[in-house]
Protein backbone atom coordinates (compact mmCIF):
# COMPACT_ATOMS: atom_id res chain seq x y z
CA UNK A 1 0.00 0.00 0.00
CA UNK A 2 1.34 3.37 -1.14
CA UNK A 3 1.69 6.33 1.82
CA UNK A 4 -0.18 9.10 0.23
CA UNK A 5 -2.01 9.48 -3.09
CA UNK A 6 -4.89 11.44 -4.38
CA UNK A 7 -8.44 9.93 -5.96
CA UNK A 8 -11.11 12.25 -7.62
CA UNK A 9 -14.45 12.20 -8.72
CA UNK A 10 -14.50 12.13 -12.77
CA UNK A 11 -15.71 16.06 -13.16
CA UNK A 12 -12.36 17.11 -11.32
CA UNK A 13 -9.90 14.13 -12.74
CA UNK A 14 -7.39 16.78 -14.73
CA UNK A 15 -7.40 19.30 -11.87
CA UNK A 16 -6.64 16.50 -9.51
CA UNK A 17 -4.01 14.96 -11.95
CA UNK A 18 -2.08 18.23 -12.11
CA UNK A 19 -1.75 18.28 -8.61
CA UNK A 20 -0.75 14.95 -7.90
CA UNK A 21 1.46 15.21 -10.81
CA UNK A 22 3.11 18.28 -8.80
CA UNK A 23 3.13 16.87 -5.38
CA UNK A 24 4.96 13.43 -6.73
CA UNK A 25 2.01 10.95 -5.60
CA UNK A 26 -0.50 8.41 -7.22
CA UNK A 27 -3.40 9.95 -8.94
CA UNK A 28 -6.88 7.29 -9.40
CA UNK A 29 -10.17 8.07 -10.47
CA UNK A 30 -13.36 6.85 -8.61
CA UNK A 31 -15.76 5.55 -10.81
CA UNK A 32 -19.60 6.30 -10.99
CA UNK A 33 -21.80 4.28 -12.59
CA UNK A 34 -25.61 5.33 -12.69
CA UNK A 35 -28.53 2.45 -12.87
CA UNK A 36 -31.46 3.44 -14.51
CA UNK A 37 -33.14 4.15 -10.92
CA UNK A 38 -31.24 6.81 -10.16
CA UNK A 39 -29.01 4.56 -8.05
CA UNK A 40 -25.07 4.89 -8.24
CA UNK A 41 -22.21 2.65 -7.63
CA UNK A 42 -18.88 3.56 -6.79
CA UNK A 43 -15.83 1.91 -7.06
CA UNK A 44 -12.68 3.07 -5.89
CA UNK A 45 -9.14 2.73 -6.37
CA UNK A 46 -6.36 0.94 -4.76
CA UNK A 47 -6.53 2.66 -1.21
CA UNK A 48 -3.55 4.59 0.36
CA UNK A 49 -3.04 5.02 4.16
CA UNK A 50 -3.61 8.47 3.48
CA UNK A 51 -5.80 9.09 0.24
CA UNK A 52 -7.05 12.75 -0.37
CA UNK A 53 -10.18 12.75 -2.22
CA UNK A 54 -10.67 15.61 -4.59
CA UNK A 55 -14.18 16.44 -4.78
CA UNK A 56 -15.22 20.38 -5.98
CA UNK A 57 -18.97 20.34 -4.97
CA UNK A 58 -20.70 21.82 -7.26
CA UNK A 59 -23.93 20.32 -8.42
CA UNK A 60 -23.59 18.73 -4.86
CA UNK A 61 -26.76 16.41 -4.33
CA UNK A 62 -24.98 13.36 -6.18
CA UNK A 63 -21.45 14.20 -5.44
CA UNK A 64 -22.01 13.78 -1.43
CA UNK A 65 -23.87 10.39 -1.90
CA UNK A 66 -20.77 9.54 -4.02
CA UNK A 67 -18.16 10.99 -1.13
CA UNK A 68 -19.87 8.72 1.28
CA UNK A 69 -20.02 5.59 -0.71
CA UNK A 70 -16.44 6.44 -1.63
CA UNK A 71 -15.44 6.93 1.93
CA UNK A 72 -16.97 3.80 3.45
CA UNK A 73 -14.60 1.74 -0.01
CA UNK A 74 -11.91 3.52 0.92
CA UNK A 75 -11.45 3.01 5.06
CA UNK A 76 -12.66 -0.67 4.54
CA UNK A 77 -9.65 -1.71 2.12
CA UNK A 78 -7.32 0.33 4.12
CA UNK A 79 -7.16 3.96 4.01
CA UNK A 80 -6.41 4.93 7.87
CA UNK A 81 -6.74 8.81 7.08
CA UNK A 82 -8.86 10.45 4.30
CA UNK A 83 -8.28 14.40 3.35
CA UNK A 84 -10.95 15.57 1.58
CA UNK A 85 -10.03 18.51 -0.58
CA UNK A 86 -13.14 20.27 -2.04
CA UNK A 87 -12.04 23.71 -3.77
CA UNK A 88 -15.64 24.52 -3.81
CA UNK A 89 -17.01 23.76 -0.45
CA UNK A 90 -21.52 23.01 -0.85
CA UNK A 91 -24.33 24.44 0.97
CA UNK A 92 -22.45 26.77 3.40
CA UNK A 93 -24.71 29.69 2.53
CA UNK A 94 -27.49 28.12 4.91
CA UNK A 95 -26.13 28.59 8.08
CA UNK A 96 -29.48 29.77 9.74
CA UNK A 97 -33.18 29.04 9.24
CA UNK A 98 -34.18 32.48 7.43
CA UNK A 99 -37.79 31.01 7.41
CA UNK A 100 -39.75 28.86 9.39
CA UNK A 101 -39.37 25.32 8.85
CA UNK A 102 -36.29 26.01 7.07
CA UNK A 103 -33.22 22.89 6.86
CA UNK A 104 -29.97 24.63 8.06
CA UNK A 105 -27.81 23.24 5.26
CA UNK A 106 -24.22 24.12 6.71
CA UNK A 107 -24.97 22.32 9.85
CA UNK A 108 -26.49 18.81 8.30
CA UNK A 109 -23.27 19.10 5.58
CA UNK A 110 -20.54 19.66 7.73
CA UNK A 111 -21.90 16.88 10.46
CA UNK A 112 -22.15 14.38 7.40
CA UNK A 113 -18.71 15.01 5.84
CA UNK A 114 -17.40 15.19 9.32
CA UNK A 115 -18.43 11.87 10.17
CA UNK A 116 -16.57 10.41 6.90
CA UNK A 117 -13.08 12.23 6.54
CA UNK A 118 -10.53 14.00 9.01
CA UNK A 119 -9.46 16.61 7.43
CA UNK A 120 -11.83 18.98 4.97
CA UNK A 121 -9.75 21.91 3.20
CA UNK A 122 -11.23 24.30 0.90
CA UNK A 123 -11.25 27.26 -0.67
CA UNK A 124 -13.36 31.08 -0.08
CA UNK A 125 -15.99 28.93 1.75
CA UNK A 126 -18.66 31.17 1.09
CA UNK A 127 -19.44 31.46 5.16
CA UNK A 128 -21.34 34.67 7.01
CA UNK A 129 -22.10 34.39 10.44
CA UNK A 130 -19.92 31.34 11.03
CA UNK A 131 -16.28 32.68 12.24
CA UNK A 132 -14.25 29.59 11.75
CA UNK A 133 -15.06 26.73 9.32
CA UNK A 134 -13.99 24.37 12.03
CA UNK A 135 -17.09 24.85 14.00
CA UNK A 136 -18.63 23.62 10.56
CA UNK A 137 -17.04 20.47 10.95
CA UNK A 138 -17.26 18.90 14.40
CA UNK A 139 -14.19 17.17 15.99
CA UNK A 140 -11.91 16.92 12.69
CA UNK A 141 -9.26 19.59 10.86
CA UNK A 142 -10.53 22.04 8.57
CA UNK A 143 -8.92 24.91 6.47
CA UNK A 144 -10.49 27.63 4.49
CA UNK A 145 -7.92 28.58 1.94
CA UNK A 146 -7.73 32.23 0.66
CA UNK A 147 -7.26 32.37 -3.43
CA UNK A 148 -6.37 35.84 -3.39
CA UNK A 149 -2.65 35.18 -3.43
CA UNK A 150 -3.02 33.02 -6.43
CA UNK A 151 -5.15 35.70 -8.03
CA UNK A 152 -2.21 37.96 -7.28
CA UNK A 153 -0.08 36.23 -8.98
CA UNK A 154 -2.04 35.75 -12.39
CA UNK A 155 -2.72 39.79 -12.33
CA UNK A 156 1.16 40.64 -11.63
CA UNK A 157 2.06 37.84 -14.64
CA UNK A 158 -1.09 39.48 -17.16
CA UNK A 159 -0.71 43.29 -15.94
CA UNK A 160 -2.92 45.20 -14.14
CA UNK A 161 -3.01 49.38 -14.40
CA UNK A 162 -1.86 50.86 -11.30
CA UNK A 163 -4.38 53.43 -11.32
CA UNK A 164 -7.10 50.41 -11.03
CA UNK A 165 -9.95 50.43 -8.35
CA UNK A 166 -10.26 46.75 -6.66
CA UNK A 167 -13.99 46.10 -5.80
CA UNK A 168 -16.33 44.06 -3.91
CA UNK A 169 -19.99 44.17 -4.27
CA UNK A 170 -20.98 43.73 -0.79
CA UNK A 171 -20.19 44.21 3.10
CA UNK A 172 -18.88 40.66 3.20
CA UNK A 173 -16.23 40.78 0.34
CA UNK A 174 -14.22 43.84 2.43
CA UNK A 175 -11.97 40.96 3.72
CA UNK A 176 -10.96 39.69 0.58
CA UNK A 177 -10.68 43.04 -1.66
CA UNK A 178 -8.67 44.71 1.06
CA UNK A 179 -6.39 41.43 0.92
CA UNK A 180 -5.93 41.51 -3.26
CA UNK A 181 -5.65 45.10 -3.30
CA UNK A 182 -3.10 45.55 -0.56
CA UNK A 183 -0.83 42.55 -2.64
CA UNK A 184 -1.17 44.46 -5.72
CA UNK A 185 -0.75 47.64 -4.08
CA UNK A 186 -3.81 49.16 -5.44
CA UNK A 187 -6.83 51.17 -4.13
CA UNK A 188 -10.41 49.46 -3.38
CA UNK A 189 -13.83 49.81 -1.92
CA UNK A 190 -16.93 48.18 -1.56
CA UNK A 191 -20.31 48.05 -2.62
CA UNK A 192 -23.62 48.64 -0.50
CA UNK A 193 -25.89 45.74 -1.54
CA UNK A 194 -29.29 45.38 -0.85
CA UNK A 195 -31.36 42.13 -1.88
CA UNK A 196 -34.65 41.65 -2.70
CA UNK A 197 -34.55 38.21 -3.98
CA UNK A 198 -32.54 34.94 -5.55
CA UNK A 199 -31.73 37.38 -8.95
CA UNK A 200 -32.79 41.12 -7.27
CA UNK A 201 -29.96 42.92 -6.08
CA UNK A 202 -29.73 46.71 -5.43
CA UNK A 203 -25.99 48.12 -5.41
CA UNK A 204 -25.01 51.60 -4.70
CA UNK A 205 -21.66 53.09 -3.81
CA UNK A 206 -20.98 55.38 -0.91
CA UNK A 207 -18.10 57.04 -2.69
CA UNK A 208 -18.86 56.90 -6.46
CA UNK A 209 -16.46 59.73 -7.07
CA UNK A 210 -13.60 56.70 -6.43
CA UNK A 211 -14.10 55.09 -9.27
CA UNK A 212 -15.09 57.57 -11.94
CA UNK A 213 -12.37 58.30 -14.96
CA UNK A 214 -10.72 54.59 -13.73
CA UNK A 215 -10.41 50.63 -14.08
CA UNK A 216 -12.28 48.21 -12.32
CA UNK A 217 -11.26 45.03 -11.19
CA UNK A 218 -14.85 43.75 -9.59
CA UNK A 219 -13.85 40.62 -6.79
CA UNK A 220 -16.49 37.91 -5.86
CA UNK A 221 -16.07 35.02 -4.48
CA UNK A 222 -19.25 33.15 -5.81
CA UNK A 223 -21.18 33.82 -8.54
CA UNK A 224 -24.04 31.66 -9.69
CA UNK A 225 -27.35 33.64 -11.12
CA UNK A 226 -24.80 36.15 -12.26
CA UNK A 227 -27.59 39.12 -10.62
CA UNK A 228 -25.55 40.77 -8.04
CA UNK A 229 -22.58 41.08 -10.45
CA UNK A 230 -24.40 42.73 -13.39
CA UNK A 231 -25.83 44.92 -10.83
CA UNK A 232 -22.54 45.78 -9.72
CA UNK A 233 -21.55 46.60 -13.37
CA UNK A 234 -24.02 48.56 -14.27
CA UNK A 235 -23.59 50.88 -10.77
CA UNK A 236 -19.76 51.33 -11.81
CA UNK A 237 -20.23 52.10 -15.46
CA UNK A 238 -23.23 54.63 -14.20
CA UNK A 239 -20.24 55.72 -11.29
CA UNK A 240 -17.77 56.42 -14.16
CA UNK A 241 -15.48 53.67 -14.03
CA UNK A 242 -13.70 53.01 -17.56
CA UNK A 243 -13.56 49.73 -17.71
CA UNK A 244 -14.52 46.71 -15.84
CA UNK A 245 -12.98 43.43 -15.40
CA UNK A 246 -14.01 40.66 -13.18
CA UNK A 247 -12.09 37.88 -11.40
CA UNK A 248 -14.21 35.24 -8.70
CA UNK A 249 -12.99 32.23 -7.04
CA UNK A 250 -15.81 30.38 -7.70
CA UNK A 251 -17.43 30.37 -11.36
CA UNK A 252 -21.14 28.56 -10.70
CA UNK A 253 -23.04 30.61 -13.71
CA UNK A 254 -23.99 29.41 -17.06
CA UNK A 255 -21.70 29.69 -19.69
CA UNK A 256 -23.72 31.34 -21.23
CA UNK A 257 -24.32 34.40 -18.86
CA UNK A 258 -21.26 35.92 -20.70
CA UNK A 259 -23.55 37.53 -23.40
CA UNK A 260 -25.62 38.89 -20.25
CA UNK A 261 -22.23 39.96 -18.30
CA UNK A 262 -20.83 41.69 -22.10
CA UNK A 263 -24.02 43.49 -22.23
CA UNK A 264 -23.51 45.07 -18.43
CA UNK A 265 -20.06 46.15 -19.80
CA UNK A 266 -17.85 43.85 -18.17
CA UNK A 267 -14.92 43.13 -20.33
CA UNK A 268 -13.59 39.98 -19.00
CA UNK A 269 -14.55 37.32 -16.57
CA UNK A 270 -11.78 35.12 -14.90
CA UNK A 271 -12.24 32.92 -12.40
CA UNK A 272 -9.94 30.25 -10.56
CA UNK A 273 -9.94 26.34 -11.31
CA UNK A 274 -11.68 25.36 -8.23
CA UNK A 275 -14.63 24.70 -10.23
CA UNK A 276 -14.00 23.52 -14.32
CA UNK A 277 -15.60 26.72 -15.95
CA UNK A 278 -14.85 28.08 -19.55
CA UNK A 279 -13.81 31.29 -17.56
CA UNK A 280 -11.13 29.29 -15.22
CA UNK A 281 -7.89 31.57 -16.34
CA UNK A 282 -6.21 31.34 -12.32
CA UNK A 283 -4.68 27.63 -11.11
CA UNK A 284 -5.34 26.84 -7.38
CA UNK A 285 -2.15 24.34 -7.71
CA UNK A 286 0.36 26.27 -5.58
CA UNK A 287 -1.76 26.79 -2.64
CA UNK A 288 -3.42 23.04 -2.51
CA UNK A 289 -0.18 21.83 -2.89
CA UNK A 290 1.42 24.01 0.13
CA UNK A 291 -2.06 22.89 2.08
CA UNK A 292 -0.67 19.24 1.38
CA UNK A 293 2.73 19.28 2.31
CA UNK A 294 1.85 17.60 5.43
CA UNK A 295 0.35 15.15 4.42
CA UNK A 296 3.36 14.35 1.64
CA UNK A 297 6.10 14.55 4.74
CA UNK A 298 4.19 11.71 6.48
CA UNK A 299 3.45 13.70 9.87
CA UNK A 300 2.58 11.68 12.70
CA UNK A 301 -1.57 12.15 12.83
CA UNK A 302 -3.49 11.24 15.43
CA UNK A 303 -5.45 7.96 15.16
CA UNK A 304 -9.60 8.76 13.97
CA UNK A 305 -11.92 7.62 16.55
CA UNK A 306 -14.05 5.07 15.64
Amino acid sequence: MTGVAIQSLPGGASDARRLAARLGIPHREIALHGFPDGEIRVTVGAAAATTIIYASLDQPNDKLLALLFAAEALRRTGARRLVLLAPYLCYMRQDTAFHAGEAISQKVVGRLIAGIVDRVITVDAHLHRTADIRAVFPGIEAENLSAMAAIAVVLRQTGIDPATVVVGPDAESRPWVSDLASQLGLAHTVAQKTRRGDRAVEIGFAQPALVAGRPVLLVDDIVSSGGTLIACAKALEAAGATTIDVVITHALFPPGMATAFADAGIRSVRSTSSVPHPSNAIPLDDILATALHGEIRGQDFPERTP
